[in-house]
């Protein structure tokens, strides 16, 4: 893997770890759909507007759009719907393991759509990670109020799928066309459920227009949405989807330091042993993805 790719995968990494945070305090002045819906929207209109200053050429072909439109409704309304709501029902802890179950989820669906295949010692690092990613959420887990679980389990695991699916599709189509224009629309096709849903489930006029809220609504929609996912798109013409989704496991481990640094939280043994899992899960993913260019080289 090049060091440009590496440094482009660690950095949507730390962007989306970043999100959890702002979104804690959006929350609090907005429903929680109305909140995800303005934050697709605005990014969207963003991209797409860059994109049409630019020159960029529009996305054409009915299997682009439709590829788009199931990218939209994957990662943005089924994405945004799940993890919305599900911080009202589970512990961060169990969102966090069943959330980061995505990258398994993904390499299986690679597999089978794209055709990529991952070694036993890749396989083995996706596991472990993902196993870091259970010890660290442990006492989250053992700690939280579960009356709510199955209807929390039930957004999350909606959540990861939707994610799941928008990233082989992204992958599909990612190479042959424009970055900017591809994100841009399918943050503006996802927001369109998410804005009946809200309509019909929320009141949008309840949202709080604070100096606070407009701060935190544009950061999450420009740098943790528009941004990310141009980045995130460029990574996947370059890097397969498995080995580039196995460093999803680094989100909660960003996301804990940040809790650390900024907000006085607490690491505990626990964290540090499932920290250690997770950064050994990718770096084992690493390897296999450097090992399998090489003898893709080697055979041409």
């Amino acid at each position: 893997m090049r060091l440009t790719s590496l440094s482009k995968i660690v950095l949507v990494m730390l962007l989306w770890a970043a999100c959890f945070p702002l979104l804690t305090i959006g929350i609090v002045y907005a429903p929680h759909l109305a909140f995800a819906t303005l934050r697709a929207l605005i990014a969207g209109l963003f991209l797409v507007g860059v994109a049409f200053a630019l020159g960029r050429k529009m996305p054409s072909g009915f299997k682009t759009w439709l590829a788009l439109c199931v990218v939209g409704f994957g990662a943005t309304s089924l994405g945004y719907l799940g993890m919305f709501h599900a911080a009202e029902f589970v512990a961060p802890g169990l969102a966090t393991v069943i959330a980061n179950s995505q990258p398994l989820l993904a390499a299986i669906l690679a597999g089978i759509v794209l055709r990529e295949r991952i070694s036993r010692l890749g396989k083995l690092g996706l596991v472990l990670g993902f196993c870091g990613i259970l010890i660290i959420a442990a006492p989250g887990i053992l700690l939280g109020n579960q009356d709510n679980f199955l209807t929390g389990f039930g957004y999350i695991v909606l959540a990861a799928l939707g994610i799941t699916v928008s990233n082989v599709m992204l992958k599909a189509i990612a190479g042959g066309i424009d970055p900017i224009m591809a994100v841009g629309w399918q943050l503006l096709i996802g927001a369109v459920p998410l804005a009946i849903f809200s309509a019909v489930t929320e009141d949008p006029t309840a949202i709080q227009w604070t100096g606070e809220f407009v701060l935190v609504l544009l950061a999450l929609s420009l740098f943790g949405s528009a941004l990310v996912y141009v980045i995130w798109l460029s990574v996947l013409s370059e890097v397969a989807l498995s080995t580039a989704n196995a460093f999803s496991f680094l989100v909660p481990v960003f996301g804990l330091t940040i809790g650390f640094l900024f907000y006085n939280e607490t690491l505990t043994a626990f964290t540090f042993m499932g920290i250690s899992l997770a950064l050994a899960g990718v770096a084992m993913v690493t390897v296999h993805s450097n090992s399998a260019a090489l003898q893709e080289t080697s055979v041409r």
